[in-house]
């Protein structure tokens, strides 16, 4: 079984964020690179996947030079080997721009053998949108099976075969299933991501990295980055310091200074 999981760089999430003057993008440089927690769980479900099935997992990550580190996290953790979509175009790219680079990359596979799934987190943390599996899955004319908390595969000699996923709701959970290929997204309940290893960090250093550009997938660059996007930022301001709150001592006539706080502030 051929998987591809696609994985992303994002700021840390406790960091400070702020966005770049020149272009009102985030400016990435002012905060420390990590994996997509979201995305550890989908390394880790198409590494068990391989584990119980056998076959070869593919990393495919879109992101500037810096997102290598990402890549090798992934193969340190056990997949095999890795595609990275480098091209200074990209810079800027929107959701929809993403799912049409990341639809692409997974084409030039059509000569290794193609994929019988692909899986993704549900959403990354720097834009938590949840809407680039489902992008992929529609460019690739392919079912979705989104926001699994448990994914069982039925996989059929020869290729085909089905996957059935569970999804959390509100109330319970669904059962999806569809004809493989497919398009899995995960949730942070499926599993807990296993840590890199000493022998996988060693060994990551050997597995195959396959940095394609835009051109190498045909992509126009009018179609990404910030020419291509579909909304932008006109204009940002930094928020103002949190001021100190007000402090009511007790002296007997607490309550009634409380209720004249929360009637300035029309709370009451």
């Amino acid at each position: 079984m051929n998987i591809v999981v696609c994985v992303k760089q994002v700021p840390d999430t406790w960091s400070e964020k702020r966005l770049n003057d020149e272009d009102n993008t985030l400016d990435r440089a002012a905060t420390d690179p990590v994996m997509n927690e979201m995305d550890e769980y989908a390394v880790e479900e198409a590494l068990r996947i391989k584990e119980m099935h056998g076959g070869e997992v593919t990393v495919l990550c879109m992101g500037p030079d810096a997102a290598t580190e990402t890549v090798r996290k992934s193969l340190s953790m056990g997949v095999d080997k890795a595609i990275h979509v480098l091209d200074e175009g990209l810079h800027g790219s929107d959701a929809l721009a993403t799912s049409l680079v990341l639809s692409a990359a997974l084409g030039t596979l059509a000569d290794s053998g193609g994929f019988d799934l692909v899986v993704l987190g549900s959403e990354s943390s720097d834009a938590r949108m949840s809407v680039v599996p489902a992008m992929l899955a529609e460019r690739l004319g392919l079912p979705q099976l989104t926001f699994a908390k448990e994914v069982s595969i039925d996989a059929a000699d020869g290729g085909g075969g089905t996957v059935t996923i569970k999804r959390l709701t509100d109330d319970g959970y669904q059962v999806i299933e569809a004809s493989l290929p497919a398009v899995v997204s995960v949730v942070e309940k499926i599993n807990e991501p296993r840590y890199p290893s000493f022998k996988g960090i060693m060994a990551a250093k050997k597995k195959p990295v396959d940095t394609k550009s835009l051109a190498d997938l045909g992509v126009e660059s009018a179609d990404v980055g910030l020419g291509g996007a579909w909304s932008a930022v006109e204009s940002f301001e930094t928020a103002p310091p949190r001021q100190a709150g007000t402090i009511v001592t007790d002296e007997g006539d607490g309550a009634s200074k409380l209720a004249e706080f929360l009637a300035s502030k029309k709370f009451i």
